[in-house]
């Protein structure tokens, strides 16, 4: 019966495949979801990263042209579980659903809506957390929707985890230290434009109850005192 699903799984991402390559994102979305469907749901174990140097998923060799992605190598991800460890045939299946959801990712990607590719890229890593394509899709994403949180995101749970995993001097680890160097000032100027954002609606709020007293949240100000906080004073 796994077996089955396995291989009709199979025949799905392959076609899936076909559309890819003929770049019709939809068909291919619509192939690797149903390729998905037929594989069993994710057991509730936790799938532990051999996170030595070098140790991850190697990326596609030709990226640029960016194919549909290649497949891993051999399953290496640990599984702690809680009782029985994973049998060869649920090895088999993490592997799969880590693949095709990596493939949505590249589909979500093409028709850019990066908010899905990144729901899409974390649900591989959760069947295989050293998925090195899935890693760098997903930064790529959070980069795009361009939010303090995202690009925190990318910086924190991508980035930093690529450069664990990538081989030493190679390309790959130095584009990711260039991306995430280049990251920092970005991060810096969401988090200030989302916290003045945020200030502004705040003060709307308060100036529609000062209001009702014939006050705005312009009679408040706040200076900073020798105890290194603020006082409030109020103006006329």
């Amino acid at each position: 019966e796994m077996q089955r699903c396995l291989s009709d799984a199979e025949r799905l991402k392959s076609e899936g495949n076909e559309h890819f390559r003929l770049k019709q994102w939809e068909e291919a979305l619509s192939k690797y979801k149903s390729a998905l469907g037929h594989l069993p749901k994710r057991k509730e174990k936790q799938p532990t990263p051999e996170a030595s140097k070098g140790k991850g998923r190697n990326a596609d060799p030709d990226d640029e042209q960016d194919p549909v992605p290649v497949e891993p190598a051999v399953n290496r991800v640990r599984f702690e579980s809680v009782g029985e460890p994973f049998s060869e045939t649920e090895d088999k299946c993490a592997k799969a659903r880590a693949i095709l959801n990596a493939n949505i990712g590249a589909c979500y990607v093409k028709i850019d809506d990066h908010k899905q590719a990144v729901a899409a890229c974390s649900e591989a890593l959760r069947d295989d957390p050293i998925y090195i394509k899935a890693l760098q899709r997903r930064a790529s994403s959070n980069e795009h929707i361009n939010s303090w949180s995202s690009l925190s995101s990318a910086q924190e749970a991508d980035y930093e985890t690529l450069l664990k995993l990538l081989p030493p001097d190679s390309l790959e680890e130095k584009k990711t230290k260039r991306s995430l160097q280049a990251l920092k000032p970005r991060i810096e100027a969401a988090q200030k434009q989302e916290t003045a954002e945020m200030m502004s609606k705040l003060k709307g709020i308060g100036n529609s109850i000062l209001g009702t007293f014939g006050l705005s949240t312009d009679n408040f100000q706040f200076v900073p005192n020798a105890q290194g906080g603020y006082s409030m004073n109020f103006v006329r």
